[in-house]
């Protein structure tokens, strides 16, 4: 019997109410690992309960945050101290995306992203990898996108952030690996998401049915941080294999 090394953990989840984040949130639950689940959505209520209905056992805390302001980060950072004594896993899930001509976009549409997808993410990995060097093992779980790896027209602002999440992963990995702490960047390539639905330049492009599950993403990304021997996988990226 394999052990699941998760269970009895405790998991910040940023996103949690997206497509993704949701997903991952539910599957983590099943290893009977602890949550604390942050997005900017109302709807964080309603998915405790949603993953209260798959596990009743584990404890599951929320708090509203915009990512996006120091102050409310700052916020996040101090219920989390008071509600659990430590993050063993943290999934840097929240993201936005911009898709317009780089002559449109705008600096406070920049701004905006590049604090969100980047500095959210490196500011919580900074706080939270230092309970997860003490005790000697961690997992930090980088949500990027195929836009990390690639350019695509239109999309300069998020191409960029990515991009940059994919750098700071590298250098979680490579600062923090001797320490049994485990950073993964997992770049998925187009899923069955909200943020997929509004984007018109994605669907003009693209055929909305041949995207990922986002569940089936989640439970990818729970095998991988279960995984406690030698060989890891830092980088993956994820597509979508189609039958004709």
């Amino acid at each position: 019997m394999v052990q699941n090394i998760l269970k009895n953990k405790n998991c910040l989840i940023t996103g949690a109410t997206g497509g993704l984040g949701r997903e991952i949130a539910k599957e983590i639950a099943k290893e009977n690992c602890n949550l604390f689940l942050t997005s900017k959505e109302e709807s964080l209520k309603q998915l405790k309960t949603e993953i209260q209905e798959i596990n009743n056992e584990i404890s599951i805390e929320y708090q509203l945050t915009d990512l996006r302001n120091d102050d409310e980060i700052n916020s996040l950072v101090k219920e989390v101290r008071e509600k659990l004594p430590q993050i063993d896993i943290l999934v840097n899930c929240a993201g936005e995306n911009h898709r317009k001509p780089i002559s449109e976009s705008t600096i406070e549409e920049y701004d905006s992203c590049m604090n969100l997808n980047v500095r959210a993410p490196f500011i919580l990995s900074k706080e939270f990898s230092k309970d997860m060097v003490k005790n000697g093992w961690g997992r930090i779980v980088n949500i990027a996108s195929s836009s990390a790896h690639n350019g695509f027209k239109n999309a300069a602002i998020y191409c960029s952030s990515k991009h940059a999440l994919l750098g700071l992963s590298r250098t979680l990995f490579a600062e923090l690996k001797n320490q049994n702490v485990r950073t993964f960047c997992v770049s998925p390539g187009s899923m069955k998401t909200r943020m997929a639905k509004e984007d018109e330049g994605l669907l003009a492009e693209h055929d909305y049915n041949t995207f990922m599950e986002p569940n089936e993403v989640a439970e990818f990304i729970i095998k991988i941080i279960s995984y406690d021997n030698e060989m890891i996988s830092q980088e993956i990226n994820l597509s979508r294999l189609t039958i004709n």
